[in-house]
């Protein structure tokens, strides 16, 4: 059945103030991860950034300075429990406590499994889902201390959702993703801790290798605004759309939100379904496999669940912008 849609616009009651809360953002140095941090400081909360590249940190938090935030970095290779206890007492020593923690951190080692070495899926899985682990664990052990809640908003993708051509590892990772936020929703829950998955759809580098797409982003780095059928149709914006997401869900306004996996891209919101039966049959006695083969194809096989991320439906006729575009910044 398809998910029912909420059309019109949305009252906004009152401002989210993340004052005198404390973020760390794993990967923040770029894309995705920097707009979470800038959207995190901009709503009040002190950020520590987090990256491989020292410059690259040093600029973000350079970035979040001048427009009013205050943050700090870190550099470091998310995945050990080295890198996660480093990060949380970094946020404890620059700002005294632990509210929130997002995980961004990622690397992409895409392959078909024939071709997949064991580097490509251990790297991937090291980063996406051990990375994801350590550091939430690591944050855990501080909010508990601390007694007063936290959140926790752990990064997924439709590829864990539903699959991806060429990501075995990405996928994996993700989709263990969501069902630790499940996991931990119910661990968490007498601490006061919200854990949450985000599944956000954005023009990246990565997005951008998508042929349907690619002139689209290449037209908004040339100024040109995402046209209705990708920023509605295909819930596909920029970083910043993602960004509004996560002051959310760190805020009191989401107190009692958590196990949930929450879709963000474009004009989009969507919450995600867990997965669940969509079919049952019985037989008298149990099954075997000779009565499964005769009764498959018109009982649970009658409509297999399908695979893969849709493919973006793009107008016969799509009007593709045509001004020059500028440098990626």
């Amino acid at each position: 059945m398809p998910s029912p849609e909420l059309t019109g616009t949305v009252d906004l009651t009152g401002k989210v103030d993340l004052t005198g809360k404390v973020a760390v953002v794993t990967g923040s140095g770029r894309g995705l991860g920097l707009a979470y941090a800038r959207a995190l400081a901009a709503a009040g909360a002190y950020v520590v950034v987090n990256d491989l590249d020292e410059a690259v940190a040093e600029q973000a938090v350079r970035t979040i300075r001048e427009a009013g935030g205050t943050a700090v970095a870190e550099v470091v290779a998310v995945g050990t429990t080295e890198a996660a206890e480093r990060l949380v007492a970094r946020a404890v020593s620059a700002f005294g406590r632990l509210d929130v923690l997002v995980t961004n951190a990622g690397v992409l080692r895409d392959k078909v499994l024939w071709k997949m070495s064991d580097e490509d899926f251990d790297t991937v899985i090291g980063v996406h889902l051990r990375g994801t682990f350590a550091c939430a664990r690591a944050a855990a052990v501080r909010m508990r201390e601390q007694g007063e809640g936290g959140s926790l908003i752990l990064v997924g993708s439709p590829a864990g959702q539903r699959g991806n051509f060429g990501q075995t590892n990405y996928a994996a990772a993700k989709a263990g993703v969501a069902a630790m936020a499940r996991t931990w929703s119910m661990e968490l829950g007498r601490a006061k801790i919200t854990v949450n998955a985000i599944v956000p759809v954005a023009a990246t580098a990565m997005t951008e290798t998508i042929p349907a797409f690619a002139p689209y982003v290449e037209a908004l780095r040339g100024g040109e605004p995402l046209p209705d059928f990708l920023r509605k149709g295909e819930g596909f914006g920029t970083a910043e759309d993602c960004a509004a997401l996560v002051p959310f869900l760190a805020s009191e306004a989401a107190r009692g939100v958590t196990g949930q996996c929450i879709g963000i891209g474009g004009d989009r919101l969507a919450l995600w379904s867990h997965p669940q039966e969509v079919s049952v049959a019985y037989a008298d006695g149990g099954w075997s496999p000779e009565t499964i083969a005769a009764s498959w194809h018109t009982s649970v096989g009658a409509e297999p669940q399908t695979v893969g991320i849709p493919a973006p439906t793009i107008p016969s006729s799509p009007s593709i912008p045509t001004t020059p575009s500028s440098p990626e910044a």
